[in-house]
């Protein structure tokens, strides 16, 4: 009776440690899940502002800013998620591009122009480029 006693309590540790092993392997793959989700997203979100952050400048020409104007766009009408678009806000109100433009009129090419980016700060839009200001130098 004594054997069979701590044979049962043997068990009952044996499969008490089996247990918290797996919940110590199940704790870690969630965590690694989450972490590598958050730098693929912090990756996406470089990649996104590059495109726009390479027209940043204080002397950019008039037809760097058509191109970003046609970039904006074409990234407008092709996004479907609202964190995604941009607005272009350019000091001749002709030319500006809102997430709902179908079409934009082009600045003059001899001009130069200071091109900042600003970048959203809560929500789906945080650390993304929101709007960028075009300003006739």
């Amino acid at each position: 009776m004594e054997n069979a006693s701590k044979a049962l309590i043997i068990a009952g540790a044996i499969l008490l440690a089996i247990l918290i092993i797996s919940l110590g392997i199940i704790i870690y793959n969630q965590a690694a899940a989450v972490a590598q989700d958050t730098n693929m997203g912090q990756l996406t979100i470089n990649k996104f502002n590059a495109q726009w952050t390479n027209y940043e400048g204080n002397r950019v020409s008039g037809a760097q800013v058509n191109a970003l104007l046609a970039a904006a766009l074409a990234n407008n009408t092709s996004e479907e998620s609202a964190d995604r678009k941009v607005t272009v806000n350019v000091d001749d109100p002709v030319s500006n591009v809102t997430p709902d433009s179908t079409s934009y009129t082009r600045v003059p090419t001899g001009n130069m122009y200071s091109v900042t980016c600003q970048y959203g700060s809560s929500g789906g839009k945080k650390g993304v480029v929101d709007t960028i200001d075009v300003v006739k130098q």
